[in-house]
């Protein structure tokens, strides 16, 4: 797994090597970093939201294409310190948070304190129900605003509805057994 783009281009990020993690890959990443530039032009300034980090891949990525802060949440403690470590070895500390806790209470943690993030990226384990859980809470969070864009990542034979409330989907791709979904809050 390497980064595609930026400061770090082409720097390996590291991997797990006892545990189970589902890192998105890299053609897949490639391509939604693409379309990331096309909707959204550059990443400067950009306040990224890493759900279900697990190596941070998402998030480091957008920091090494010029994101001005990360904050990567997972409730697992090894994904915790592997994010950790990338961070550190890449050199964007100071841009980065690492939370352990499970989604949702990240989530309302983090309303007590954030401002709208302009890119979250969900990405939990498939087939369990969670990218539908969070979307249905960030339908009303103030995590989120019109200009946010809310990347969901899924099995893609999993059904996921296309509309939480104010919040929809306005595209997905799919490359193999993965499908990338995109939400937006309309008014």
């Amino acid at each position: 797994m390497r980064i595609i783009s930026g400061s770090a281009r082409g720097r390996r990020l590291l991997t797990p090597k006892k545990f189970m993690i589902r890192p998105t890959a890299d053609r897949v990443k490639e391509s939604l970093f693409n379309i990331l530039v096309v909707l959204k032009g550059g990443f400067d300034q950009y306040r990224v939201l890493d759900l279900f980090a697990g190596t941070g891949n998402l998030g480091i990525e957008s920091l090494s294409r010029g994101a001005a802060q990360a904050v990567f949440i997972d409730n697992h403690k090894d994904s915790v310190i592997l994010v950790a470590k990338n961070l550190r070895m890449l050199g964007f500390t100071d841009r980065s948070r690492v939370i352990e806790k499970e989604a949702l209470a990240a989530l309302r943690f983090l309303e007590k304190t954030e401002t709208p993030f302009h890119l979250v990226f969900i990405d939990p384990p498939y087939r369990q129900g969670l990218a539908e859980r969070v979307l249905k809470y960030l339908a009303d969070s103030t995590l989120i605003n019109e200009s946010s864009l809310v990347i969901v990542e899924v099995s893609s034979g999993e059904i996921l509805p296309t509309v939480f409330d104010n919040l929809k989907e306005f595209d997905r791709r799919t490359y193999g057994d993965t499908a990338i979904a995109f939400f937006q809050r309309t008014l």
